[in-house]
């Protein structure tokens, strides 16, 4: 068996399986459990499709890192419920996904499925530092295509997008990536400094749309270049963009910090994470069963301990 990692953005994931499934799947006291059933199924679905050998559940330690805020205060500021002195903003999350992010976890570890979060960052970095080294082919699954930033064909990195939906689900590789904006997936961090992104609450260049973006980065091939160009009288750069680019300046010092996926973080080898798929057995099994009748799981445990046994 030819080995490959799945990275998986799990919040992502679990965001769309609870507003894909409907919330009236409950276990016997109330509780919603949509969220539990869907990404068990994308789970097992993912790991059979792509043929994954090793599979991460990449975490949100921090959904909104302070040092990402401190540099662009607007960074997610519309996804924040609740401000909190001291300690990591509350996002804005429907309470019958938040109680059931906790099962999530159980089901996880009982699945013996590896859950990698690291201190004051996101999904999206322990995604980058992973990709970056891997020495295996890598599917990144994810919505956000702020991480087609780590596609890279010459290494096997490439994206399983889900924005369509898991019926239409996308293989995202170079050549997509420059199908769509025009920008290889190296300079897509830069691309997206420049477009900005009203997701993340990142203003962007004023007046610099993406069609403009990619033009410049065909240039110039980076946003170091680019704003090199901007102060050399002979680059031939346009007087209105320099003036844009002028105008940016402080956005366009920091801008790139907050946008690049992290890729040297300190992360547990994947054999120090227990990344290699395995069948289900013993006190877990048992425990997993457990859970599936009583937390009215259906037969999404089932469907996901038969895709393990195939992951030998």
């Amino acid at each position: 068996m030819t080995h490959r990692l799945m990275l998986l953005d799990t919040a992502s994931l679990y965001f769309r399986a609870y507003f894909g499934v409907p919330d009236s799947i409950r276990r016997a006291d109330g509780t919603p459990v949509n969220a539990v059933r869907g990404l068990l199924d994308m789970i097992a679905r993912l790991a059979t499709d792509y043929g994954a050998t090793h599979l991460v559940a990449c975490w949100d330690e921090d959904w909104r890192p302070q040092w990402r805020v401190d540099l662009i205060p607007t960074y997610k500021s519309h996804r924040v419920a609740e401000a909190v002195e001291g300690a990591p903003d509350v996002e804005v999350v429907p309470d019958a996904l938040q109680v059931q992010v906790p099962m999530i976890r159980q089901v996880l570890r009982l699945a013996g499925i590896a859950v990698v979060g690291a201190a004051s960052h996101e999904a999206d970095d322990v995604i980058g530092a992973y990709a970056s080294h891997a020495e295996l082919p890598v599917d990144v699954v994810t919505g956000d295509r702020d991480l087609f930033q780590v596609v890279d064909d010459a290494r096997q990195v490439r994206v399983i997008y889900t924005a369509r939906g898991m019926k239409n689900l996308e293989i995202v590789t170079d050549a997509v990536v420059v199908g769509k904006y025009r920008v290889l997936p190296e300079q897509y961090a830069d691309f997206a400094t420049l477009r900005g992104d009203a997701s993340d609450g990142l203003p962007g260049v004023a007046g610099i749309g993406e069609k403009t973006a990619a033009s410049l980065l065909a240039t110039y091939g980076t946003l170091d270049a680019l704003l090199a160009a901007a102060i050399d009288p002979d680059s031939g750069l346009s007087a209105p963009v320099r003036s844009k680019l002028a105008a940016s300046k402080d956005y366009l010092t920091v801008a790139p910090v907050v946008v690049k996926v992290v890729s040297d973080l300190a992360l547990p080898t994947l054999e120090e994470a227990g990344a290699r798929l395995h069948p289900v057995v013993g006190d877990s099994r048992t425990e997993l069963e457990r859970l599936a009748t009583e937390w009215n799981l259906g037969g999404s445990v089932k469907r996901l301990l038969d895709a393990l046994e195939l992951r030998q």
